[in-house]
């Protein structure tokens, strides 16, 4: 039996074939894992600089932050040069980031450059400490065309 469609020059590739007769189902699990394949391989690509707060939930310190640093980072100028991402610390491996070690505390504050570590702040204490150390890691990144 000759199969007809409305696309000829499709028929013969074999990408058409198999998406054709694909049962709805394995065609929906099919899209999903290449959404999810695409988001990994996109936490795998090298980023411009960053901040990267590595957290978790209950973390007093990072609900410190959060209230007197995180409310108001996104519209300061280190947030223009570093922008803010966040991580589960149980999903460290997918930052995305070559860490040059192990985050063991959160919060931790991980800067980063083309997805490789600069330096990190360990902990949170207070915001004017916060802001002088990032302020020093900040200090440490190269000059780039795109940051001149």
């Amino acid at each position: 039996m000759e199969e007809t469609t409305e696309f000829p020059a499709l028929a013969d590739t074999c990408e058409f074939v198999y998406m054709y007769h694909m049962p709805g189902q394995t065609l929906a699990k099919t899209v999903a894992a290449a959404a999810f394949s695409t988001g990994v391989l996109w936490c795998g690509m090298a980023h411009a600089a960053e901040l990267v707060m590595f957290e978790q939930a209950g973390c007093v310190y990072c609900q410190r932050w959060e209230r007197d640093v995180g409310s108001l980072y996104e519209r300061t100028d280190e947030a223009k040069a570093l922008p803010l991402r966040r991580v589960d610390i149980r999903n460290q491996a997918m930052s995305g980031i070559a860490l040059a070690s192990p985050v063991r505390f959160t919060p931790t504050f991980v800067v980063a450059d083309n997805g490789r570590e600069i330096g990190r702040i360990t902990g949170y204490s207070n915001d004017n400490a916060f802001w002088g150390l990032l302020d020093a890691l900040k200090a440490k990144l190269q000059p780039s065309p795109s940051r001149i």
